[in-house]
């Protein structure tokens, strides 16, 4: 199975392993990730009792905040978000080429 790679600027290979998904039952919406990736690909959002995402936190009541991926698209494979993360929170793979 063939991976998109890179190089480093020692010209060592690297293979990105991109974003795929955060468990949002351990997530505890701390925001490091968020402040770390300047992509884009983050955002936290609030949710309910129920676990439904609240879109208006000033009308509604929500329990906490939890980080979601809005732009997986925007990820450039660098996981400096599960290296911040204090309750490894998050899943990354690298990308296929076949």
């Amino acid at each position: 199975m063939a991976h998109l790679t890179g190089l480093t600027l020692a010209r060592k290979t690297w293979t990105p392993k991109f974003v795929q998904e955060i468990n949002q039952e351990k997530c505890i919406g701390c925001g490091r990730c968020f402040k770390v990736c300047g992509q884009n690909v983050l955002l936290l959002r609030a949710v309910n009792e129920e676990g439904d995402f609240v879109d208006d936190e000033e009308d509604d009541e929500f329990e906490r905040k939890v980080m979601t991926i809005v732009g997986s698209e925007n990820c450039v494979g660098c996981q400096a978000c599960s290296r911040v993360c204090p309750k490894n929170c998050y899943t990354h793979s690298p990308l296929d080429l076949n």
